[in-house]
């Protein structure tokens, strides 16, 4: 082989290495969110490396300790949040249908969350505070729009709605139907009060 072609061949691996490496970690990721759910969040190790088809040395080596995949599958979680922000963000009714989009979607995916509200570590790693940060930008950035579209009202903050939507996506109850349709109304409940017509917070 040439010398030209050696570079060549270690440049073409590399990607699909790092490529291989990001999906093995999504699957034991994802492995872990579904084995929390069906037997909580003590469940076993090895049942989370049986779910993934993965040895429990391939867990560990990527999750040394519960607490570690923990932490994963927090910042894996404001990832998700944070697609679902930029998603309502680009979403061109006015801004109130865009919070709509934002918490709708979030209780669609709450199964897959892992918050600090859902039993997720307090205190967050380097990678979930930026994300939690990115969240509120772009729940700032929707509120602005509001203010100027006249949907929602001036002392509504990104917290509110970043707190509010992480109540929602906090399973409550194991009857999917019963539990669907009351989150569902207390969305609705929540976008009325967010009308500038609306009472202000201080007297609430």
């Amino acid at each position: 082989m040439s010398e030209e072609a050696e570079p060549k061949h270690s440049a073409q691996q590399k990607p699909q290495t790092r490529s291989d490496a990001l999906a093995n970690q999504e699957r034991l990721l994802a492995a872990a969110v579904t084995a929390m759910l069906r037997e909580g969040r003590q469940v076993p190790m090895a049942s989370i490396a049986r779910d993934a088809g993965v040895g429990i040395a391939t867990l560990y080596r990527n999750y040394p300790t519960r607490e570690a995949l923990l932490e994963a599958l927090t910042e894996r979680s404001f990832g998700l949040v944070l697609g679902v922000v930029e998603e309502a963000g680009a979403d061109e009714r006015p801004a109130i249908g865009a919070i709509e989009a934002f918490l709708t979607t979030t209780i669609a995916h709450r199964e897959q969350l892992v918050l600090p509200l859902h039993g997720g570590p307090d205190e967050l790693n380097e990678g979930s505070r930026r994300l939690r940060k990115e969240i509120h930008t772009g729940i700032a950035r929707i509120l602005e729009r509001g203010r100027h579209d006249l949907t929602v009202r001036a002392d509504i903050t990104a917290s509110d709605v970043v707190f509010f939507g992480a109540m929602l996506a906090q399973p409550l109850s194991k009857d999917d139907d019963w539990l669907e349709s009351n989150l569902l109304r207390q969305e609705r409940v929540f976008l009325a009060g967010l009308a500038p017509s609306s009472p202000v917070l201080d007297k609430i």
